[in-house]
């Protein structure tokens, strides 16, 4: 039996920086995103896929936005957390599929370690791991530079000595 969850994250643009995380991923640009932890709208919309997937909740439950534990905390443990987790419950990652939606700044540069950042944290070949970059033409909150967003779909099956 295998098992299909998706996730969505949305962060805005914060004030004057020198860029933010995505995917795992350092980004350079001229402001920073607001958020209670790193704000890595990509991990988290993956980290939400695999949660839901697994039966096991959302990233709100495991790491509440209000707990000042999880106060700038790298997006990438709380993904590799997420996934031994999903281990723990007899579930393992074999692919991950996502969008990340942005007018800017241009993410083409960036996929590629995107990729390996975020299947590092799933314990998966980086070519088990699809991160693709589109824009809104202009539309929306994304289209007028104000924030991000991603969605991202994960493909989960029975782990090795769960079957």
């Amino acid at each position: 039996m295998m098992r299909i969850g998706q996730g969505f994250d949305v962060h805005r643009f914060g004030g004057p920086g020198d860029g933010f995380r995505l995917g795992g991923a350092w980004i350079p640009f001229e402001r920073t995103l607001e958020a209670h932890s790193d704000g890595d709208v990509l991990l988290h919309a993956i980290t939400d896929a695999l949660l839901g997937a697994c039966g096991l909740g959302d990233i709100g439950h495991h790491f509440p936005d209000d707990d000042p534990r999880w106060r700038d905390a790298d997006s990438r443990a709380l993904l590799a957390s997420t996934q031994r987790l999903a281990a723990e419950h007899g579930w393992q990652a074999v692919n991950v599929d996502a969008t990340v939606i942005a007018q800017t700044p241009k993410l083409a540069p960036f996929i590629q370690p995107m990729r390996e950042a975020t299947a590092a944290a799933l314990d998966l070949a980086v070519a088990a791991v699809n991160v693709k970059a589109t824009t809104s033409e202009r539309l929306g909150f994304t289209g007028r530079g104000e924030g991000i967003a991603a969605l991202a779909v994960i493909l989960m099956e029975p782990a090795a000595g769960s079957r």
